[in-house]
């Protein structure tokens, strides 16, 4: 009688774990895939858009490290509706910043301030590296990424992902030494060496931000908590940005746009807007899959921030251009079907065992205890 109580405590647990209310992060057709799928979509527009704007705002003489760095968090606001809407719409029971615990708090300000110092130095690398130097350096963050996520949250190396690790790489050291990229006119060697290491240290304080992430979204069972956490990280990151505003003068810029300040202000809000998208569609990328799997996406999509200047700006378009292109597209779909391959045959593996363990644990202990067993079925 005991064995059958406990065997009947441990399915209760197991349905109760694998409860869509409970865990979003069961693979299943209908939740999984739908907001892995929106969650790309945001990841994609916002990297191309807020890459395309940012440059669009130096190109007219927006000169603010601090503001570049203030924009790509202020977009705080937006994150209020994914985590209430679902609560407003009675989608879920659960209230916003249920079970969010001091040591979540302190973690994600924490982290929010990594994340600001970041922002802060992609901003400097951004005003003063090309396109294609600044592609190289930030392309790293993906070897790093994948040697944190071993070192911290036990990633396995396979062949997938270091094939589409090798892919991307390549891609960007072609893109990058492409002779239509040449260092900008004007830029002294020493900025030119500011820009190197402030886009080297981007890369590495990035590639250490998404494994920590994983490792602290594994204890984390909903999106809206993932959101909460970033609404937590983008306020500390933005109270960090802000005292840079004001201390380097504020909006002061806007005088000298050349573009005039109205479509200045336009160029900020898209740029919040844009950048917000791209950090929520990050922070699910990783709370659905792994680190590894958002450092991957997001170096995808770096083909196509060279696409959209070419279609934007009109920048020139190579055969170097071409084959970088190709080898990006090459390395990401390649990763994003090895994922498909594992996906389905973790499920599998949990729709097979599941059956044949329960079959074993009903024959043993209709042997043990024969009585006991047509008592319960009764």
């Amino acid at each position: 009688m005991e064995v059958i109580t406990q065997a009947s405590e441990s399915k209760q647990l197991v349905m109760a774990g694998n409860s869509s209310e409970h865990d979003q992060k069961s693979i299943t057709k209908n939740r999984y895939l739908p907001l892995l799928i929106t969650n790309y979509f945001c990841l994609f527009l916002g990297s191309v858009s807020s890459t395309l704007i940012s440059k669009y705002y130096f190109l007219h003489k927006g000169s603010s490290r601090w503001v570049s760095t203030w924009v790509q968090s202020a977009g705080f606001p937006l994150l209020l509706f994914p985590i209430f809407l679902p609560c407003y719409l009675k989608c879920t029971p659960r209230k916003p910043f249920t079970n969010f615990t001091p040591k979540l708090l302190i973690l994600s300000i924490l982290i929010g301030l990594m994340l600001g110092i970041n922002n802060l130095l992609f901003s400097w690398g951004n005003s003063y590296l090309p396109v294609s130097t600044s592609s190289l350096l930030l392309s790293s963050q993906l070897v790093f990424n994948l040697i944190l996520s071993v070192i911290i949250v036990k990633q396995r190396v396979t062949f997938t992902n270091l094939n589409c690790v090798v892919l991307l790489t390549l891609s960007s050291v072609l893109l990058a030494l492409s002779p239509a990229h040449d260092r900008a006119a004007g830029l002294t060697r020493a900025k030119y060496f500011v820009g190197f290491f402030s886009t080297i240290g981007a890369g590495l304080l990035f590639a250490l931000y998404l494994p920590m992430m994983e490792m602290i979204y594994r204890k984390v069972y909903c999106f809206s908590m993932v959101m909460e956490m970033q609404l937590v990280m983008e306020v500390a990151a933005t109270v960090l940005a802000t005292v840079g505003v004001v201390w380097d003068g504020g909006f002061r810029e806007r005088r000298v746009f050349d573009k005039g300040e109205r479509v200045y202000w336009v160029t900020v809000v898209g740029n919040v807007v844009t950048w917000q998208l791209c950090f929520m569609g990050t922070a699910g990328m990783v709370f659905l899959t792994s680190s590894i799997t958002g450092g991957i996406c997001m170096t995808a999509l770096l083909a196509m921030n060279v696409l959209g200047g070419v279609l934007v700006f009109g920048d020139e378009f190579g055969g170097v251009k071409a084959v970088s292109t190709v080898l990006c597209g090459w390395g990401f779909c390649s990763y994003v079907y090895g994922m498909y391959v594992k996906m389905k045959l973790e499920i599998d593996e949990k729709t097979e065992p599941a059956g044949n363990s329960d079959h074993q644990a009903m024959e043993m202990v209709q042997i043990v205890t024969p009585v006991a067993v047509d008592h319960c079925v009764r």
